[in-house]
């Protein structure tokens, strides 16, 4: 049997997201963007910050890794299932992040996207998650920290399901 207890309400998710978007804003002005979402986690947190984010030039991509299957633990090894598609060489990134708790994906992103030669490479995270991360990684934005506990809504899921929620909860596994 499993239990939800919210965490984080929509509304604090909004003004979290608003935050963030000044930020980038700051940080980057009118200069080209190109905002890359790892699927499928990502889409509705990347969807609400570029809706708010003020740059009329901004490109969107996405990629798409597999490292939990239907499993609530990392299995370290991370695989492209879905790649960019535009060139990033020379460009603005911003990697779009629902949650970074060990660092492996996120690790393994980075190199990949590095690789490819952005003019810069900064990483967006919705949930910076520390109790399980084996990998450090440096996160440029960050929405919120939260030690523990096994989380899903607003994009993050538990075998698929839960991602629909509006809220961040916490599932909670009873026998």
């Amino acid at each position: 049997m499993e239990k939800l207890v919210e965490l984080i309400s929509y509304s604090q998710i909004q003004e979290k997201v608003k935050e963030i978007a000044q930020k980038i804003e700051e940080d980057f002005k009118e200069e080209p963007l190109v905002f890359i979402g790892t699927l499928k986690g990502a889409f509705i947190f990347l969807a609400d910050l570029v809706r708010i984010v003020k740059n009329p030039n901004i490109s969107i991509d996405f990629v798409r890794v597999k490292s939990y299957g239907l499993s609530s633990t990392s299995s370290e090894e991370v695989v492209i299932t879905k790649d960019v598609e535009i060139s990033i060489k020379d460009k603005n990134v911003i990697l779009v992040e629902d949650i970074v708790d060990t660092g492996y994906t996120l690790r393994f992103l980075i190199d990949f996207l590095k690789f490819r030669s952005p003019k810069v490479l900064k990483v967006c995270t919705l949930i910076n998650k520390k109790e399980r991360r084996k990998v450090k990684v440096e996160l440029d934005y960050v929405g919120f920290e939260i030690e523990k506990g096994f989380l899903v809504g607003y994009g993050l899921d538990y075998a698929e399901k839960y991602r629909h929620l509006p809220g961040i909860y916490e599932l909670i596994f009873s026998e």
